[in-house]
């Protein structure tokens, strides 16, 4: 008789065909909406800031690998590709190309394989780079291009403020509200995508279609994105009730800056966001509460970047609090 090892693993023992690797390009899939509208409303910029963080991200994760950490390359599970594209759609179109690639060494070098690679980041690497970036260089992270339909000189570097910046810089001012709606896009130009902003988040309607992709195909749960969206509504709706002369009513607060991209695309990484639903309900919940509390009060006008960094600290501790059930466990059954 041959020797034959027998290896026992514990339960439970579940195969499934739906690999990482095709989770990663779900989700690649879902994207191309967005950067089809991107082309639209900022041209060769947008395509040149996207394939620079793809190459840079993809480059930097080889050569780390290879010759650093010396261990076997991932640049094929689509996780790198992913955080390029994120990245580039985090930024301005039209920031100087040598920035995107700083950024793609931060999100990959610092933000991912410091921590061990994919399943190991406690952090998102797309935000961790697009942070680094706003942080080192907020003039040229702040200057955002108007979309060409609007730009009547055909000037690359005709810039603009971007909905939230309008609010913020006409509140400071002592405007209200009603003398700001006459400076912002409507809300159909939000809806559809013709605003100045990130390369990524102008198009509501795009951005929902790769997220309900996404809920269709069971790669993201519902509850991040729809709680973080509500949370954002409930609260900014509380303050512009109280005052609408003052704030913005919760409609122009979803669907400008970057509300949905990060509610869909970033704050659902599986590896930076809570394993339960009641985890990932409290996660949502700080993220919305993080987000308005820096738009309406903090200097920057917008904040979901940070609100995502700030709760993906908190995961562990969530996860050790809202633990999934034991499998094979069971209620006890009463005893009649």
């Amino acid at each position: 008789m041959s020797d034959q090892t027998i290896i026992v693993s514990s339960s439970p023992h579940v195969h499934s065909e739906r690999t990482s690797e095709k989770l990663m390009y779900d989700v690649v899939l879902a994207l191309l909406p967005v950067f089809l509208v991107s082309l639209y409303v900022f041209g060769i910029n947008a395509l040149i800031a996207t394939i620079t963080a793809i190459i840079s991200c993809l480059l930097f994760e080889y050569l780390i690998q290879k010759f650093i950490l010396k261990t076997k390359t991932t640049i094929t599970d689509g996780s790198a590709l992913i955080t390029g594209i994120l990245l580039a759609f985090n930024l301005p179109a039209g920031i100087p190309v040598w920035m995107i690639v700083v950024g793609s060494l931060v999100a990959i070098g610092v933000g991912k394989l410091s921590f061990g690679g994919l399943g190991f980041n406690i952090f998102n690497p797309a935000l961790v780079g697009r942070v680094f970036l706003l942080v080192s260089f907020p003039v040229q992270m702040t200057l955002w291009p108007v979309p060409i339909e609007n730009n009547t000189t055909l000037v690359d570097a005709v810039t603009g403020a971007t909905t939230l910046g309008l609010i913020k810089e006409g509140v400071q001012f002592g405007q209200s509200m009603s003398e700001i709606s006459t400076q912002i896009p409507s809300t159909v130009d939000m809806f559809i995508g013709l605003t100045s902003g990130s390369i990524g988040e102008m198009s509501a309607l795009a951005l929902l279609i790769g997220g309900i992709f996404l809920i269709a195909r069971k790669v993201i749960s519902w509850h991040i994105p729809v709680t973080v969206l509500a949370t954002i509504a409930v609260m900014t709706g509380v303050f512009w009730i109280a005052d609408p002369g003052y704030y913005a009513n919760p409609l122009i607060h979803v669907l400008s800056g970057g509300a949905i991209l990060g509610a869909f695309f970033m704050a659902t990484d599986l590896v930076t966001s809570p394993v339960t639903k009641k985890g990932m309900v409290i996660f949502a919940i700080g993220i919305g509460i993080i987000t308005v509390v820096i738009r309406l009060f903090g200097s920057y006008p917008e904040g979901i970047s940070f609100a995502i960094l700030i709760m993906n600290a908190f995961v562990p501790l969530i996860n050790r609090y809202f633990k999934p059930r034991r499998f094979g466990s069971r209620i006890k059954a009463k005893i009649m």
